[in-house]
């Protein structure tokens, strides 16, 4: 039912608002090794008086990228690594640290930063210090004020800010200095204008961002790090906060990843459970009617969907905790909250429904190898006009998934196809579609070959799977002594993957092929016994 094609994962994809099964017939481009290591070998031999080149180094690199591979599975640290390295260097991260992180976590987050650093990996980073400047004014006789959640700086307060910030600055270069981070502290990267000179004084709000200096550290083999101070035209020091210093630098950027390091680990729903993500396009409105949805939460929210909405879609964010930073990079299940913009699901549940379906055929048809492919795509479909099914897909028709109802024989939903683009899973589709498919569906079983490279994604999507002669079948929403899973067992047992049989279109596909392969072995053998 399943055949799974090799795929690559999100700029950070995920689950829990949804990570789906990715393939009944997951197809993915071919990827080029050659440029992968073109770029990993320009990251890795620019920068500081050398940085250590030599087999040291070299094997420092080996072990470190086989420990991505340890995080999750070898699939998911070998794609989220190649999709790393697909862009140029300065369009990786923007992480923001916050004063917290930097008072409470310094080690935790500079670990995970060399790690980045020894895969030759460059976030961009930029800092606050909100909790240490509080503290220090009170300690000089300051009371902090805000206007509108914007802190009121005057020349004293921002007097205090510049010292501190620079403190802190000082601070994270030298800890990464000490672990063998070459490190290039920025000035002068966000100009800006007052926000308001007779609301909040000495407060600024960005105009331009210089990007030049961040692409030549970068170049050199630095980690650029920078404060959210700004300065105006006239050179005067503006005070920004740093989540918006930090969104302004992204747009300027259009990083894969924006990273918010956060104590918490995340943003959490009305349940206090962490969510682990959101799709934008689909959850928004519902966000923001949710009685828990609030305050910070309900801010923070809107402000990344402004910033989302500036972006490429192959972009997202991050909230996370900086121990965390390797696993919500490297794996498909994450650490944190991961937030993109998402995509529209649509769902048919006629033949007649779908719009164009000369598309609906080319996209079941893709990637899929096999003689009499295409012919076989159209006796599925019309084998839907008299049968009831559930199809979800997205509107680029980057994922495509046919689910058939429980029936009496089958008392269980079952995941017919599914046939996924490397686009597909790099813009996170595929979760979009499975939240869709278990939304409608609370019980479904789907089968899938031993072989298939995306196997661990399969198991963390369903409640229980059985092994038989080579296959995988696996299943979600009810319990391994189920009335409803017993016949489906049984089918399984006996027919393997082709239990669905003509509503099985990968049974369908590898029966065609065989009847085919064998009508040409005939021919052959008949023209050679003729000659």
């Amino acid at each position: 039912m399943l055949s799974a094609i090799p795929t690559t994962l999100r700029a950070g994809a995920r689950r829990a608002v949804a990570r789906g099964p990715a393939s009944i017939a997951v197809s993915t481009a071919p990827k080029s090794s050659r440029c992968l290591q073109q770029q990993q070998q320009r990251s890795f031999t620019s920068s500081r008086s050398t940085l250590a080149r030599g087999p040291t180094r070299d094997r420092t690199r080996e072990i470190v990228a086989q420990t991505v591979s340890s995080i999750g599975s070898k699939r998911e640290g070998q794609q989220y690594l190649k999709l790393f390295t697909s862009v140029s260097s300065q369009k990786f991260a923007v992480i923001k640290v916050g004063g917290a992180i930097l008072t409470e976590h310094l080690d935790e987050l500079c670990r995970s930063l060399l790690f980045l650093y020894e895969l030759g990996l460059y976030p961009v980073i930029v800092h606050g210090g909100g909790p240490q400047l509080n503290q220090l004014l009170l300690d000089a006789g300051v009371e902090p004020q805000f206007e509108e959640g914007i802190r009121v700086t005057d020349a004293k307060t921002l007097g205090i800010a510049r010292k501190l910030f620079l403190e802190e600055n000082l601070k994270l270069t030298d800890r990464l200095d000490e672990l063998g981070v070459a490190t290039r502290s920025l000035s002068g990267v966000f100009m800006a204008d007052y926000l308001d000179k007779e609301k909040w004084q000495y407060v600024g709000k960005i105009t331009k961002v210089n990007t030049a200096a961040i692409e030549k550290s970068i170049e050199a083999g630095y980690v650029p790090i920078m404060t959210s101070m700004a300065e105006s035209e006239d050179g005067r020091l503006l005070n920004v906060n740093a989540d918006v210093a930090a969104a302004e630098l992204s747009r300027a950027i259009e990083p894969l990843k924006v990273v918010y390091l956060s104590e918490k680990g995340g943003l959490f729903g009305g349940d206090h459970e962490k969510i682990s993500h959101i799709n934008l396009d689909e959850e928004f409105d519902h966000l923001m009617s949710q009685e828990w949805c609030r305050y910070g939460t309900r801010l923070k929210i809107k402000e990344i969907k402004e910033l989302l909405d500036t972006l490429p879609r192959s972009s997202s964010v991050a909230i996370i905790h900086p121990s965390d930073l390797q696993k919500e990079l490297f794996t498909d299940s994450g650490a944190g909250t991961l937030i993109r913009r998402g995509d529209k699901i649509q769902k048919a549940s006629s033949v007649s429904e779908f719009e164009d379906l000369d598309k609906i055929k080319a996209t079941l048809v893709r990637d899929r190898e096999g003689l009499d492919a295409e012919a076989t795509v159209d006796r599925f479909v019309e084998s839907l006009k008299g049968n009831p099914f559930t199809a979800y897909y997205d509107d680029a028709m980057q994922c495509l998934a046919v689910v058939l109802p429980p029936t009496e024989e089958r008392p269980m939903a079952t995941l017919a196809t599914l046939n996924i683009t490397k686009a597909g899973w790099l813009s996170n589709v595929a979760e979009n579609v499975f939240a869709a498919i278990k939304k409608d569906n609370p019980s479904l079983f789907w089968t899938v070959s031993e072989a298939d490279e995306n196997l661990t994604w399969f198991f963390e999507k369903a409640d229980g799977s059985f092994n038989h002669n080579g296959n995988v079948l696996f299943y979600y929403g009810v319990d391994l002594s189920s009335d409803a899973l017993v016949p489906i067992y049984n089918e399984f047992v006996s027919h393997g993957r082709a239990l669905l049989g003509d509503n099985n279109l990968e049974s369908r596909l590898r029966r065609a092929a065989q009847i085919a392969s064998q009508s040409l072995n005939r021919n052959h053998t008949q023209q050679l016994s003729r000659g």
